[in-house]
């Protein structure tokens, strides 16, 4: 697949909002708040900003100023019925940005929508389950061969164009669906359940696809979380997974304007996560081992982490692009399997590089 590079940038807004066409007695038909975030993905044209590697910053910029209206605000103002699909859909009709893939709104930690390049709604809930696990056919001393937990993640991706309806899938719906296998789940120990006598987040993924499928003919893609930095998703078919890791890093931007404080030598602590893809091991249940992968780039983390990144060489500048791109071609020999990189200076501020599937979208 052809590489495609994505900047992607998040603002903020803090609103209150009613939404009446939820069912009478409905606690979201009174007025109340969230800390929203809007979410802009774009494959912006080579000369869009100022100056190569001014991207990020720019875009965000652009970003926040068209979500300033709806800060300190009631959204019904704005919106008649502002769900988190309506809004999504009211900052994708202001965004006049080049390349956009998609545009999201994240209202809370644990829901959102997303809409595609085709303005298609993809709905999204996170849950939580907490359970014991032990993976039985692992080689002997792997620690996951121990019984062990987790505070498992689960979200549910739901795949609709609701572009003719006021409201679609809702996250009460959502709800009641999750509530049996949650039953099963929580507070369980993961091994004893009926099919996931091998429970890896693969396996997991896999099981509650099935469960589910059938009574939300929606459902697009099934991501677990096993840990807060590593997980896998399913979406009935593929497997992909994900490894994260922070870096705390120096940088100075070579090619910013005189000036401009980025020229100057500052840091972030950088989001980087690492996506694959590969078939499921049918015996070991899972397609790439979390700390084979951590264990192979470290090598490269330990380049990245506390350095003073614009001193590596052949690096052309430490803008997260240039840095996604260098990244990419260290580790792409040692993990044959990756396909994806994102790489965020701030929290939802960054670059998505992919040259395979992309996957569903994760919360910020």
């Amino acid at each position: 697949m052809t590489e495609k590079l994505l900047y992607v940038v998040a603002a903020n807004f803090e609103a209150a909002r009613r939404v009446s066409i939820l069912p009478e007695g409905h606690r979201s038909r009174n007025l109340h708040g969230h800390s929203f975030l809007a979410k802009v993905r774009c494959a912006l044209p080579d000369g869009w900003a100022s100056f190569p590697g001014g991207e990020v910053r720019e875009l965000r910029e652009r970003l926040a100023s068209i979500v300033a209206p709806l800060d300190y605000n009631e959204l019904n103002q704005e919106l008649e019925q502002p769900t988190d699909e309506n809004l999504a859909r009211w900052v994708r009709a202001q965004a006049a940005f080049p390349g956009i893939e998609s545009v999201g709104v994240q209202s809370t930690l644990h829901e959102g929508v997303d809409l595609d390049n085709d303005e298609h709604a993809h709905v999204w809930r996170r849950y939580i389950f907490q359970s014991a696990h032990r993976l039985p056919n692992v080689p002997q001393g792997h620690k996951c061969g121990r019984m062990h937990g987790h505070g498992f993640e689960v979200i549910l991706h739901a795949n609709q164009d609701l572009g003719s309806s006021e409201i679609g899938i809702d996250y009460d719906y959502l709800d009641a669906l999750w509530a049996p296998l949650s039953n099963e789940l929580d507070h369980a120990c993961l091994n004893d359940i009926p099919g996931l006598e091998n429970p890896t987040s693969e396996n997991i993924s896999n099981w509650i696809w099935h469960r589910l499928k059938p009574k939300l003919p929606e459902l697009s893609w099934v991501t677990v979380y096993e840990t807060a930095n590593c997980g896998a998703h399913f979406d009935g078919q593929s497997y992909r997974i994900w490894k994260e890791m922070t870096l705390d890093s120096a940088v100075e931007l070579k090619r910013a304007p005189k000036g401009d404080n980025r020229r100057r030598i500052h840091g972030h602590t950088y989001t980087l996560r690492l996506h694959l893809h590969a078939e499921l091991d049918q015996v070991l249940g899972w397609t790439v081992d979390f700390g084979d992968v951590k264990q192979l780039f470290d090598p490269i983390f330990k380049q990245l982490d506390h350095q003073p990144l614009h001193e590596i060489p052949g690096l052309i500048d430490t803008d997260t692009a240039s840095l996604v791109k260098w990244i990419k071609g260290q580790a792409s020999p040692l993990l044959p399997q990756l396909d994806r990189i994102d790489l965020y200076e701030t929290r939802g501020c960054g670059v998505i590089l992919n040259w395979g599937g992309v996957g569903p979208a994760l919360p910020i």
